[in-house]
């Protein structure tokens, strides 16, 4: 294996505590759960495609990570992989997602009649949104540990599927190994196009061997269902599309899935899925539905406003980009958040999408702060109709959201509706301390 000496059976003529890595500058889940003892119990052990515990820890070990950035430190080689070390895998799963237990069980729920609302984003802000998830294919290991043999064996069982596909699903397969430049440009036109991994991460757990071969996107007729193959997972499944109609993004979601699911099973093919884990990936942060939505959002001035950082973490969302164009999805909180349930794992599908929409209809107080910044500068009046918050109902402890300073001086009635868990609870200034000072 190219990342590092994880096969090399001399080091079984060592001590465990000398083959212990030194995890003393590292902030991942991995450097957290380990412990001399734990790596003593479990360093002789491998799966049955030989994959070990060095091979798991490797990209965890190879980066540190950052002091405010917890990551995950750690794959899986493949489905036994979270069995034969789950003295390992448990605790990591159960700190990074939020408390779930290994006694507990995962549900799905990829019925999208069931979600209600989520077609009517504000397209002034909303450019394009999309939902996507991994999914593995039973009877082949993962990509950090997969031949080259076997990840064209996942690449033609996978096109054969999906190039079955009918009506709206009805597409073409585009290998990255033979694409011509002409088909290589319309790809990156319409940023479909993955490139080699570069990250530090994926690269440290092998996933990016033999590139490109046996890599390749997959998309419909309409380009606004595509399918990874052999990237960080066997299938990466994506639907999409421009502006803010998320209930039919999460409807051809669904529909796609499920008949891409259908035809794996007839092959003899099922995806990887336990009851404990749900759907098994490479990352155990991906496990259980694997899914993550996320809105495309035109915000130039509120972007650049210095407490822009703070709204997103508190309402949990990360951003991507940069000149007013911003990628805005769950960021997936890393410890427990008190009566609010982790993102991706043991929550369904349905309800993740509920929360992106709850998320998603709340970039209109985003929306409102852009108002509000060019109002500071006479560009415009401070809008006085606009309801905030009307359609959002979400079950959790109220707490106070970090907004720009000129909120503050708005009226409560504008800024808090009775009985909305999730608004900001502002209280009067202090006399004593200056608004200047908050």
């Amino acid at each position: 294996m190219p990342f590092g000496n994880t096969h090399n059976k001399f080091k079984l003529n060592y001590k465990p505590e000398e083959e212990y890595p030194d995890l003393t500058k590292h902030n991942n889940h991995m450097a957290k759960a380990l412990t001399p003892e734990l790596y003593k119990k479990l360093r002789d052990k491998e799966t049955p495609s030989g994959f070990t515990l060095d091979d798991v820890i490797q990209t965890g070990v190879d980066n540190p990570g950052h002091p405010f950035i917890m990551t995950v430190g750690c794959v899986a080689g493949d489905e036994e992989s979270y069995q034969v070390f789950k003295d390992l895998f448990d605790p990591i799963i159960q700190d990074r997602h939020g408390g779930y237990k290994p006694t507990d069980k995962h549900k799905t729920d990829l019925n999208h009649e069931n979600l209600k609302g989520g077609d009517d984003l504000d397209p002034n802000y909303v450019i394009s949104s999309r939902v996507r998830t991994g999914r593995s294919i039973k009877g082949y290991t993962l990509p950090p540990h997969c031949s080259r043999g076997e990840r064209r064996a996942v690449e033609k069982l996978s096109v054969e599927a999906l190039n079955s596909l009918t009506g709206e699903f009805k597409g073409k397969y585009y290998p990255l190994k033979s694409m011509t430049e002409k088909e290589q440009q319309q790809l990156i036109d319409d940023h479909f196009l993955f490139d080699k991994p570069v990250s530090p991460l994926l690269l440290a757990s092998g996933m990016a061997r033999d590139w490109p071969d046996a890599r390749g996107i997959w998309h419909n007729d309409n380009k606004s269902f595509l399918v990874w193959v052999n990237e960080e997972d066997h299938l990466r499944v994506i639907s999409m599309e421009k502006g803010g109609n998320m209930k039919e993004v999460f409807r051809r979601f669904c529909v796609g899935l499920q008949k891409i699911e259908e035809i794996f099973k007839k092959a003899g093919h099922p995806f990887m899925w336990n009851e404990h884990l749900g759907y098994v990936l490479t990352c155990p942060s991906n496990l259980g539905t694997g899914l993550r939505g996320g809105v495309h959002v035109k915000l130039p001035h509120l972007s650049k406003h210095p407490k822009f950082e703070e709204i997103l973490t508190r309402l949990r969302l990360q951003k991507r980009g940069t000149g007013g164009l911003v990628c805005v999805r769950h960021r997936e909180p890393q410890a427990p958040v008190p009566s609010s349930p982790p993102r991706r794992k043991h929550v369904t599908a349905l309800l993740d999408i509920r929360g992106l929409h709850n998320t998603a209809a709340r970039q209109e107080i985003l929306a409102v702060a852009r108002d509000l910044e060019l109002s500071e500068g006479g560009a415009l009046s401070p809008p006085r109709d606009r309801a905030f918050f009307s359609d959002i109902s979400v079950p959790r402890p109220p707490f106070c959201l970090g907004l720009p300073l000129f909120l503050g001086r708005l009226p409560l009635s504008r800024l808090a509706r009775p009985g909305l868990a999730c608004l900001p609870r502002l209280r009067p200034l202090s006399p004593s301390r200056p608004p200047t000072q908050r």
